[in-house]
């Protein structure tokens, strides 16, 4: 009889929670057994307008982006990489010093678990050229453009491998060269007259300091030569966080014995600095980025410079990192909602993003994850509290926030709890709501420079998938 009593018991309660149901949307939903939530279920729109990001700080970027690739939907996407050369102080290049190569060494990001290439690296061919900056580096948004001297000093052409270790020869002085394994790499030879004429014909005066150096030297950019690349194309990130990405110099001096000696130094990109608060950043290194939205329906959609009519809602909208676009969220029904269901205790609201297209496919897949996040009464980026909650209560926390990409149910879900019981009771006021990709390592509530991930989401006018707030709650007196 007691387990009898057990079933009817787990029989009626599970009769409450589908009766309670004020939306088919809603159901369907996975419950883990062990954490169902109980209470009535809203589910609640979601209106959504399409926003052009702001430009992106891209000064002491953990990786920093390089390419140019061609999106059927998103258009086209071009990004190039200033770099500070810094010099290895007061090198002494010999007497009579003749340079044997120059030859910058760029080192592909290695971090576990991010995109490190986003687009084609099977059939696409990339031309990477390198130029001569014409001002040292002190401008640091994704939009500055920085200018070069146009006499092209290197070029590399062919498919990129950013997960392939090279084998190298490294110049011992003095010694038989040595073969060597070094990370994923690329290897670009510069114009040997004009390194030859710009450092080593400037003898240890020229490396005397840091600021010297650079005040005569300036630095490279190196971007993508879009004539010469084929193929759809993609954005590779490269890390100057360590000593694997410089200037390497090899060059011929004679010795006191009237000998020839060959001699090598690597120059550093970028220099590790200090932030002021116990952490540090690599510094004069800045991205430039580029989006060309002509003929795209994301076009139409943000009608540039501000949409024409905020409240025409679409089928699908649109998130792109690289300081691209992001997608701004209202909550229509939550400010009358206490009047429409009586005050309410709010046991689990989860905002859930579907896919907007059939399946996403290579070499554009869907962003490994998403940010929320909201504007303050400055129109300054802000956390909402869940975010807060979470990341700060264990080390894995913010996994519970949500926004990582489910590959199999091809959805993105947040828990925005707080965030809701706060809107709907009027202690918080919704001046902006927004989502937008983010690094998968790296939560940001800025426009990211540091992932050039995309996805199309299914937006409030779709019949199938759709961006939905779904709300359990108590009412109470």
């Amino acid at each position: 009889m007691k387990f009898i009593k057990q079933d009817l018991l787990t029989l009626l309660i599970g009769l409450f929670l589908f009766a309670s149901c004020k939306n088919p949307d809603g159901v369907g939903l996975d419950v883990d057994p062990n954490t169902a939530i109980t209470g009535t279920l809203v589910v609640s729109p979601v209106t959504t307008q399409l926003v052009r990001e702001t430009a992106a700080n891209t000064s002491g970027l953990n990786r920093y982006p390089l390419g140019y690739m061609t999106d059927p939907v998103f258009g086209k996407t071009e990004a190039g990489i200033a770099m500070t050369v810094y010099p290895v102080v007061n090198t002494d290049f010999g007497t009579s010093p003749v340079l044997d190569s120059a030859v910058l060494v760029l080192k592909f990001d290695e971090s576990s678990k991010v995109t490190k290439f986003y687009g084609d690296t099977t059939n696409s061919k990339y031309s990477i050229d390198v130029f001569q900056l014409a001002n040292k580096v002190t401008t640091y948004k994704s939009s500055d453009v920085q200018a070069i001297n146009n006499t092209l000093l290197g070029n590399f052409t062919g498919k990129l491998a950013p997960n392939t270790k090279q084998k190298v020869y490294d110049i011992v002085t003095g010694k038989a060269d040595t073969l060597k394994t070094v990370p994923a790499q690329i290897r670009i030879p510069l114009n040997k007259a004009f390194i030859q004429n710009a450092i080593l014909n400037q003898g240890t005066a020229g490396t005397a300091t840091d600021s010297k150096f650079i005040e005569s030297f300036k630095g490279l950019y190196a971007q993508v030569n879009k004539t010469s690349s084929t193929g759809v194309g993609g954005i590779v990130f490269f890390n100057f966080s360590g000593t694997d990405s410089y200037l390497q110099l090899v060059w011929k001096k004679t010795n006191t014995s009237n000998g020839i000696d060959t001699a090598t130094v690597n120059f550093p990109i970028g220099k590790l600095v200090s932030n002021g608060s116990g952490g540090s950043f690599i510094s004069g290194i800045a991205a430039n980025i580029k989006h060309d939205y002509t003929g795209t329906e994301i076009e139409k959609q943000i009608a540039v410079p501000t949409p024409t009519d905020p409240t025409q809602q679409y089928n699908v909208t649109y998130l792109q990192g690289l300081a691209g676009v992001k997608t701004k969220l209202k909550f229509p029904q939550l400010t009358n909602f206490t009047s429409t269901y009586g005050k309410a205790i709010i046991n689990k609201a989860e905002l859930v993003v579907e896919i907007g297209e059939s399946t996403p496919a290579y070499p554009f897949n869907a962003a490994q994850r998403l940010s929320l996040y909201r504007w303050d009464i400055a129109q300054q980026p802000a956390n909402i509290p869940d975010y807060t909650t979470f990341s700060g209560s264990t080390s894995g926390g913010a996994a519970l926030f949500g926004g990582y990409f489910d590959s199999l149910k091809k959805r993105y879900i947040f828990i925005v709890t707080s965030y809701v019981q706060s809107l709907i009771d009027k202690n918080m006021e919704d001046y902006g709501t927004f989502l937008a990709p983010t690094s998968y390592t790296d939560f940001q509530i800025v426009p990211s420079a540091t992932s050039a991930e995309r996805s199309i989401i299914g937006a409030s006018n779709s019949t199938t998938n759709k961006i939905k707030l779904n709300i359990y709650y108590t009412k109470i007196n």
